[in-house]
């Protein structure tokens, strides 16, 4: 079949696209760095230089296509003159319109935890408002909605604080709260499966690798780095956000991300996960410790 990849040769798409070309799929990654195209070629997909802001770039590339998964980039919490929300929503439009333009009738969309919802999941509602635009594609589309968890490599953000303070501090944690995360290489595995299973209307599927609390993360990610009286410490929200300011985080993202742990305490993240709870991946919290160490390491 004929893929298309958004995402250029990032955590999930590479490993995607080689499993695809492995398959004997032919594969086109879309990225918008020129110098991108070589590293593409050279695992065998064909490269598609351009932005997803680009909506008739978007809808050629993406005409002819059997298949084609869709993502958005990470958001940057440094921008104070990001609206979130508003920024996603386009992204989602462009996505839509190009859809439409190139006559695509089956495609992937990675979306997130908790886009079940658009109330108290903090700056993950974004997820839920993107669904909501591509859920109004005409019925003869059909789409699949991956909802991944928490990515392993957001526990790169702890570092700082565990080298300046020696602690993991967040406004949630304990050890009764059994927290999901995933692996982009389990991601990219369920992805690949799901383009070569039937597509059917609008589907949803939740990518999880381990579930794991707080303190047992701390204390697997303090024995990995050789720290073994690693702590994870709870602090107040105002204490929370205050300290993302200080970093330089946008106020928006600070309070966001305050709000989506929130919702991991009041268990809205999780409540639609538990419901369509999946088969956990292969690569659990003990394997990418061993990637924490490293890059702890090498900071």
């Amino acid at each position: 079949m004929k893929v298309v990849l958004t995402g250029s040769l990032g955590h999930i798409s590479k490993p995607l696209a080689t499993e695809l070309i492995a398959k004997g799929h032919s594969v086109t990654i879309i990225s918008s760095k020129a110098d991108r195209q070589k590293e593409i070629e050279n695992i065998g997909a064909k490269a598609a230089i351009g932005t997803i802001e680009d909506t008739d770039f978007l809808a050629t590339t993406f005409k002819g296509a059997d298949i084609v998964y869709t993502m958005v980039p990470p958001i940057n919490f440094f921008d104070p003159n990001l609206n979130i929300i508003a920024y996603y929503v386009q992204l989602a439009n462009n996505f839509k319109q190009a859809i439409l333009k190139a006559g695509v009738t089956k495609f992937i969309h990675l979306s997130t935890i908790a886009a079940h919802t658009n109330e108290g999941n903090g700056m993950l509602a974004y997820g839920y408002e993107i669904e909501s635009v591509l859920k109004t594609l005409p019925n003869n589309v059909s789409i699949k909605f991956m909802r991944p968890v928490g990515f392993y490599y957001n526990m790169f953000a702890f570092i700082p604080a565990i080298k300046n303070a020696g602690s993991i501090f967040q406004n949630y944690g304990g050890d009764e709260l059994k927290e999901p995360w995933v692996s982009p290489l389990d991601i990219a595995e369920t992805i690949a499966e799901e383009i070569e299973l039937p597509f059917d209307g609008r589907t949803v599927r939740y990518i999880a690798s381990d579930e794991i609390s707080p303190n047992e993360a701390a204390a697997i990610l303090g024995e990995a780095i050789g720290k073994t009286d690693l702590k994870w410490v709870v602090i107040s929200t105002e204490d929370f956000i205050a300290n993302l300011v200080r970093v330089g985080f946008s106020t928006q993202a600070a309070e966001g991300l305050a709000g989506m742990n929130a919702g991991r305490v009041s268990g809205v993240l999780y409540e639609d996960y538990h419901k369509h709870k999946p088969t956990l991946g292969k690569v659990k919290l003990t394997d990418f410790a061993k990637e924490f160490a490293v890059v702890f390491n090498q900071a």
